[in-house]
């Protein structure tokens, strides 16, 4: 299980990276919109094996999550594990934001993973999880393609998809 505070995206970047995940399906390759019809495009701020909503939208009271952000995700990378994802560049305006959510979800005592914490985040987006790896480097040109994107932040949500959680943060 996997339960995460995402940032959402608006409406061009999302047709945008909709439109990259039906060209990779259309090449056999899985993307995170056959991996749950639910799910959206976002950049996720921390990750844990469980969130509370109540507990994260407690700690952020008073911070509007990410909303007013400018991301231009200019790269493509890869994780261990056949994970393809697209790269945000780490401005100031987004890793001070980041700082300040994780010292918030610190002080209200929410657990995060390791990797999703200020100094260790690789802030990105994910595109699949399961990239077949004879189909990476064809995979990695056709995230190319789409790129430079600018996203503007548009709200805010705890999830956890395999739970049916999608709680909106103000």
């Amino acid at each position: 299980m996997v339960a995460a505070i995402e940032l959402h995206l608006d409406v061009d970047a999302n047709r945008r990276l909709r439109t990259l995940w039906r060209a990779l399906e259309a090449d056999g390759i899985p993307t995170m919109g056959s991996l749950d019809r639910r799910h959206r495009p976002h950049v996720s701020l921390a990750a844990s094996r469980k969130l509370s909503p109540e507990d994260v939208a407690g700690a952020l009271d008073g911070m509007v999550a990410g909303r007013g952000l400018t991301l231009d995700l200019d790269f493509a990378g890869q994780f261990v594990g056949r994970v393809l994802w697209l790269g945000v560049v780490p401005t100031i305006e987004l890793l001070e934001h980041h700082r300040a959510v994780h010292e918030r979800l610190a002080a209200a005592g929410v657990p995060v993973w390791e990797q999703y914490r200020p100094g260790r985040w690789v802030p990105h987006c994910t595109v699949s999880l399961r990239v077949p790896n004879p189909m990476m480097a064809a995979a990695l040109r056709r995230c190319l393609e789409i790129l430079p994107l600018r996203a503007h932040v548009v709200g805010a949500a705890v999830t956890d998809h395999a739970n049916g959680v999608a709680h909106p943060l103000s």
